[in-house]
C-alpha cells in the first residue's frame, strides 16, 4: 500500500467518525419543540438575520483558510480542504486537539515523494498550528477584555459576586501574559522546525481579531433571530443609531464577552454545544440565548462538515 493510499483511508476514516457523532448529536438533541415554537414566531427580519448568519459561515471559514495560508503558503483551494476537514477531526477529538493534525495527514498524504517526510510536514504544521491557536486565542482575550472594561462593571457572575468575576480576571490576565510570553519566544522556541517571526505572529493576531468579529456578528444575528437581544438593527432611520443607547452599546459588548468565556472555559468536543448555551444564558438572559448559542454551533460546525467532501479532491499546490 502506498503512502498516499494510507492516508486517504485515515481521512475518510475520520471523516465517517465525524458525520456518525453528528448523527448522534442530532438524533439526541432533546428540545427540537422548542426550537420548533421558537422559529414559527420568527417574521421576515428574523429569517433574513438567520439566513445573513448562515450565508456569513463561509465567510467565517474563508478567514480561517486565510490565516492558515498565511501562516504555510499554499493555494486557496488547499487552505480551504485542510480547513474544512479539520472540523472533522477537531470534532471528535477532546478540545479539538485533532485540527491540526488532521491538516498534517492531508499535506502528508498529498505525495509519494519521499521528500515529503512524516517529521518536516508534521513538525512543521503542528508548529504553526501552535501559533494559530496562540494568536486566535489572544484575539479573543484582547476584545474580550476591552469589552469587560467598557462594560463598566455591569458584567458580573453569580448573581452580582464580585469575587467570582476578580478571580476570573486574575485567569484571564494570566492566560493573556502567558501567550504574550509564548509568542515572543516562538520564533527562537520554533526555528528548528518552522519560520515564524514577530511580524507574522502580529499579521495572524490581526487576521484573527477579523476572524472574530466575523463570529460577533453571526452572533448578533442568530440573538436577533432567536428574539435572544432586542432590535438594535433597525432603530428609527439612521443606521448607526443604535450605537448611542447605552442598553445597546452593553449587548454588542457582550459579544465578545462570550467569546472569551466560552474560550477560557474547559469543555471538549460533546459538551461544547451545552457550554455555549450557557454562557449565551448568563450574558444575555434569555432562555432562547441557549438555543442560539446551540444553533450558532450547528452553523459553523455541522454546515462545514457537510461542505468538505466537496472539497475533498486533492490540490498539491502548497509550499
Amino acid at each position: 500500500m502506498t503512502k498516499r493510499k494510507f492516508y486517504h483511508i485515515i481521512e475518510w476514516t475520520i471523516a465517517l467518525a465525524a458525520c456518525g457523532f453528528l448523527v448522534w448529536k442530532l438524533a439526541t438533541y432533546d428540545d427540537y419543540a422548542g426550537l420548533w415554537v421558537t422559529l414559527c414566531g420568527m417574521g421576515p427580519k428574523q429569517w433574513s438575520a438567520l439566513a445573513l448568519c448562515v450565508a456569513l459561515m463561509p465567510v467565517n471559514m474563508a478567514l480561517e483558510a486565510w490565516r492558515w495560508k498565511t501562516l504555510i503558503p499554499m493555494s486557496w483551494r488547499e487552505a480551504h480542504r485542510q480547513v474544512y476537514y479539520s472540523k472533522l477531526a477537531g470534532l471528535i477529538t477532546p478540545w479539538k486537539l485533532g485540527e491540526y493534525p488532521a491538516r498534517a495527514v492531508l499535506m502528508e498524504g498529498q505525495s509519494d515523494d519521499v521528500q515529503c517526510t512524516r517529521d518536516n510536514v508534521w513538525s512543521r504544521v503542528l508548529s504553526m498550528g501552535a501559533v494559530g491557536s496562540a494568536t486566535m486565542t489572544m484575539a479573543i482575550v484582547i476584545a474580550g477584555v476591552a469589552a469587560m472594561i467598557m462594560d463598566n462593571g455591569q458584567w458580573t457572575m453569580d448573581n452580582g459576586d464580585r469575587s467570582l468575576e476578580i478571580g476570573y480576571f486574575l485567569l484571564v490576565g494570566t492566560v493573556l501574559v502567558l501567550l504574550v510570553v509564548a509568542l515572543a519566544l516562538a520564533p527562537r522556541l520554533l526555528r528548528r522546525w518552522a519560520e515564524v517571526s514577530h511580524k507574522l505572529v502580529l499579521v495572524s493576531v490581526g487576521q484573527s481579531l477579523v476572524r472574530l468579529a466575523c463570529w460577533c456578528v453571526q452572533l448578533a444575528l442568530v440573538l436577533y433571530a432567536l428574539g435572544a437581544i432586542s432590535n438594535f438593527l433597525s432603530q428609527g432611520n439612521d443606521c448607526f443609531k443604535f450605537l448611542i443607547p447605552r442598553e445597546r452599546l452593553l449587548q454588542i459588548s457582550n459579544l465578545p464577552i462570550y467569546y472569551l468565556l466560552v474560550t477560557i472555559t474547559p469543555n471538549v468536543p460533546i459538551a461544547e454545544a451545552g457550554v455555549r448555551g450557557a454562557w449565551a444564558v448568563v450574558l444575555f438572559g434569555s432562555v432562547n440565548a441557549a438555543l442560539a448559542g446551540v444553533l450558532l454551533w450547528g452553523i459553523n460546525t455541522l454546515l462545514p462538515c457537510l461542505v468538505w467532501p466537496f472539497l475533498s479532491k486533492k490540490d498539491k499546490k502548497f509550499a
